[in-house]
């Protein structure tokens, strides 16, 4: 019995070289310009979303043309950075994360391709196994650890 097989390349090296470089050097390049948060900033921060992208472009829009609704408490410079910041990342964004899907999605059809012929192979090796082929022996004994099914109670409880 064969398994169907979605996905059958070879990625060069010197690609996944070239890409790692281009990657680290957008990293690098960006690096002084992007702030990190904290798991609790993160959660506090009031969020900007698809809305109200359109909505702080707008108010620039309304602070360009009519600055004499701009309270004195708010600084204009820095509205007009941050809606700028946001403007020209953005595109970054989406492209990451469009490469970041992609990337998952190939792991995860290689990585469940490549599971399924581990667990036909070590169905084999139990198979040698059984029936005292000596071979197969040390072969079973490491990946039946590997393999061992575990109760839902024990999974539940194991912490990942």
């Amino acid at each position: 019995m064969s398994t169907k097989n979605q996905i059958s390349i070879e990625i060069p090296q010197v690609v996944i070289d070239t890409v790692t470089q281009k990657l680290q050097e957008c990293k690098t390049a960006l690096a002084p310009f992007l702030q990190g948060l904290t798991a609790e900033e993160r959660v506090s921060l009031f969020k900007m979303g698809d809305k109200t992208v359109a909505t702080v472009q707008k108010t620039k829009s309304y602070v360009e043309t009519n600055p004499e609704f701009v309270p004195a408490y708010m600084d204009k410079t820095e509205f007009l950075k941050d809606e700028a910041v946001v403007t020209i990342l953005s595109p970054l964004t989406n492209l990451a994360a469009q490469l970041t899907s992609d990337l998952n999605d190939t792991i995860m059809l290689a990585g469940s391709e490549a599971l399924q012929a581990s667990m036909l192979y070590y169905g084999q090796v139990k198979e040698a196994q059984s029936k005292g082929i000596v071979t197969a022996k040390p072969i079973y004994e490491d990946l039946s650890q590997r393999f061992a099914k575990r109760s839902r109670k024990a999974s539940a409880e194991k912490p990942e």
